[in-house]
């Protein structure tokens, strides 16, 4: 019944959609933490959050949003970022909250970055996989993508997909779709499991240490103070993304990215499961 009565909701609200081809980051965030650490330059166009000894920083989106392709690039910190993780992320917040996580774990200088997924729905996470990426994510920026519709979400690095998560609710597997989320980043120590499992330790003198980011784009439905504004009601070329899933092409980069930078597949943890995989392992 609560899944009719949404549906019902979805299709009765009009549908609002947020774009931009060159947004400002004054327009779509605000910095939340960081006492001053965190600064937005160059008339809107670049976004900087720091970490020192005594604070990392982070921001928010101003909107929320149910189901959205969202392009943020990022710079990573450079030089040895041992103990520090950068996090990109959508978030509804609570117990039972959804959530879909980008993290990138510092490293020792020389050393790759890892870059770490996670998904949680309805509060359950647990659905990580780690990449090495093929270039180094320090030099200059590159584009880290969200695609967040109702058949699938899809985690994407300069349009080379890394991930993908579909909606397997006919299954009885959560899946993110009736609590809109905010954009998250934040910069921050978390040395005590982040590099080598807390065996590198963050090195201060390097610090302050900051990542970058710019060209933020974003297509997605707003929430609203009358409820989500995603709706398949006056469905529009505009709005492809909705619809959007990965050819066999998609499929085929995937596969790729899978078979030579992925370092760890929940789906594969069968010492984490002792009882079983999780289901979604077996019918993706």
């Amino acid at each position: 019944m609560t899944n009719k009565i949404i549906l019902i909701n979805l299709l009765l609200i009009t549908f609002l959609v947020e774009a931009s081809a060159a947004s400002n980051f004054n327009q779509y965030f605000d910095i939340t933490w960081g006492d001053g650490r965190g600064k937005i330059l160059n008339n809107g166009q670049l976004l900087t959050l720091s970490l020192d000894k005594a604070s990392g920083s982070g921001f928010r989106s101003k909107n929320e949003y149910l189901f959205g392709k969202i392009d943020m690039q990022l710079k990573l910190v450079p030089g040895n970022s041992a103990g520090t993780v950068t996090t990109y992320y959508l978030s509804s917040l609570g117990d039972a909250h959804d959530e879909i996580d980008f993290e990138f774990l510092g490293n020792l200088s020389g050393d790759p970055y890892i870059v770490h997924t996670n998904i949680y729905a309805q509060g359950k996470g647990n659905k990580e996989q780690q990449f090495y990426l093929w270039f180094d994510p320090t030099k200059d920026f590159h584009t880290y993508s969200i695609l967040w519709n109702p058949q699938s979400i899809i985690f994407s690095v300069d349009g080379t997909p890394l991930r993908e998560f579909k909606n397997l609710e006919s299954k009885g597997i959560p899946f993110p779709k009736s609590q809109a989320m905010s954009i998250y980043s934040s910069l921050w120590d978390a040395d005590n499991w982040a590099t080598r499992g807390g065996l590198a330790k963050t090195d201060w003198s390097q610090a302050p240490f900051t990542a970058s980011y710019g060209n933020f784009n974003i297509q997605a439905c707003v929430w609203t103070s009358s409820g989500s504004s995603c709706s398949s009601k006056n469905p529009s070329s505009n709005h492809s993304w909705m619809k959007q899933s990965l050819d066999s092409t998609g499929q085929a980069r995937i596969q790729w990215v899978q078979k030579n930078y992925m370092i760890y597949n929940y789906c594969t943890d069968t010492k984490r499961f002792p009882q079983g995989l999780p289901p979604e392992c077996s019918l993706a």
